[in-house]
C-alpha cells in the first residue's frame, strides 16, 4: 500500500483548530487561560502522528504547532511593566480565534442535531427498519472523535517500536485487504478495543494501512466506536447488517 495513494482527508480532521479545540476539552481547562506549554506539547504529539500518516494539508498543522510553540517561548519572557496585561498576554490573538471556531462548530453541530432530529420522524420502512443506518442505532456511551482515535493510534505505534528504523519493505497491499481484515474480526467478534485490531506483524506501513481501514469503515458507517470515559479504552463495534464495500 502506498500512502501517497490513500491519504486521510484534511475535511474528516476539519484542521489545526479542530485539534486545538479538542485539546483544550480533553484536558478540561479554561479556553481563555489555556496552559499553553501542556497543550503545545500534546499538539506536537498529533503532528508526528499526522506526519507518519503522511496526511494531506498537514502543513496547516505545522504552522499552528510553530505558533503554539512561539507564544510560548514569548510567556517566558518578562512583560514590560507599562503594557497592560490583557495586551502583553501573547495568547489573546489564538484565543480569540478559537473561541469563534467553537462557536461556529456548536452552531453547525445544532444544525446536524435538528436535521437527524427532522430525519427520525420520517416513516420508517414496513417491517420496523429503516435500512440499518447507524444514525438509527441506540447512542453509544460516548462516540469517539476522530482525534481520540489519532491519539490512540500513536500509542500504538510507540509501544509497537513502529515508529522506530526498520528494514525497508515493499507494501503493495491494496487497501480492500484491510478493509476486509478489519471487517472479518468484527462480523466475528462483534466488539473489541481498538488495540486488538492491530495484530502482527507490526510494520509501519501495515498498521497505517488498518489505521486508514479503521477510518474508512467508520466514515461508511460500517463501525463504531465509542469508549466509557474520556480516557477510558475505545471499543469499536461492528453494525448489524452494514454494508460490504
Amino acid at each position: 500500500m502506498e500512502t501517497s495513494a490513500y491519504r486521510v482527508d484534511i475535511d474528516s480532521f476539519h484542521g489545526p483548530m479542530d485539534l486545538l479545540l479538542h485539546l483544550v476539552k480533553k484536558n478540561e481547562v479554561d479556553i481563555l487561560d489555556i496552559p499553553i506549554a501542556q497543550i503545545a506539547e500534546q499538539f506536537k504529539v498529533h503532528l508526528e502522528v499526522l506526519a507518519v500518516l503522511d496526511m494531506n494539508g498537514a502543513g496547516d498543522f505545522l504552522v499552528l504547532a510553530t505558533r503554539l510553540m512561539e507564544i510560548k517561548s514569548a510567556m517566558l519572557l518578562p512583560r514590560p511593566v507599562e503594557v497592560e496585561e490583557e495586551k502583553a498576554d501573547p495568547r489573546n490573538e489564538l484565543i480569540k480565534q478559537l473561541v469563534e471556531y467553537k462557536k461556529y462548530k456548536e452552531a453547525a453541530a445544532l444544525l446536524e442535531e435538528k436535521a437527524e432530529e427532522a430525519n427520525q420522524k420520517l416513516p420508517r420502512l414496513p417491517g420496523g427498519t429503516d435500512g440499518f443506518s447507524a444514525s438509527r442505532l441506540e447512542k453509544p456511551i460516548q462516540q469517539v472523535e476522530l482525534w481520540d482515535l489519532v491519539s490512540a493510534f500513536g500509542r500504538l505505534m510507540r509501544e509497537t517500536l513502529a515508529t522506530q528504523p526498520q528494514d525497508i519493505v515493499m507494501d503493495v497491499t491494496p487497501m480492500e485487504v484491510y478493509v476486509e481484515e478489519i471487517s472479518s474480526r468484527l462480523r466475528l467478534h462483534k466488539v473489541l478495543p481498538f488495540r486488538d485490531l492491530f495484530q502482527p506483524p507490526y510494520q509501519k506501513m501495515r498498521l497505517i494501512g488498518l489505521f486508514l481501514a479503521l477510518l474508512e469503515l467508520i466514515k461508511k458507517q460500517s463501525i463504531l466506536a465509542d469508549q466509557r470515559s474520556g480516557f477510558g479504552e475505545i471499543q469499536v463495534r461492528w453494525v448489524q447488517h452494514a454494508a460490504i464495500f
